[in-house]
């Protein structure tokens, strides 16, 4: 009877994370640094000078042009930003990360 119950319906102690979940931005990332997230003051300008700006206050973002109205994925990925553009390859909404 000891048998039958060897190994089944008992969980093992599960291990406690010696840190907290992350509740900011910074602490995602693993740094003390206040890192911007949004680019309010691009919005008007083209989508290269918005790039440039990003690429040079974010180190390794992976800035996407989006044609404004254009389906897009809703998945959470730290590194990119998307530039939703006009007709005229202006910024029309504010570039966040995500």
């Amino acid at each position: 009877m000891a048998e039958e119950n060897q190994g089944h319906g008992i969980n093992p102690p599960q291990e406690q994370p010696d840190e907290p979940l992350p509740r900011t931005y910074n602490q995602l990332l693993r740094t003390n640094n206040p890192t911007k997230t949004s680019w309010p003051e691009l919005v008007g300008v083209t989508a290269e000078e918005a790039k440039k700006k990003i690429k040079e206050e974010l180190a390794g973002a992976d800035v996407k042009v989006v044609p404004q109205g254009s389906f897009i994925t809703f998945d959470l990925r730290y590194e990119r930003v998307r530039l939703f553009v006009d007709e005229s390859n202006k910024v029309v909404e504010i570039p966040r990360v995500g």
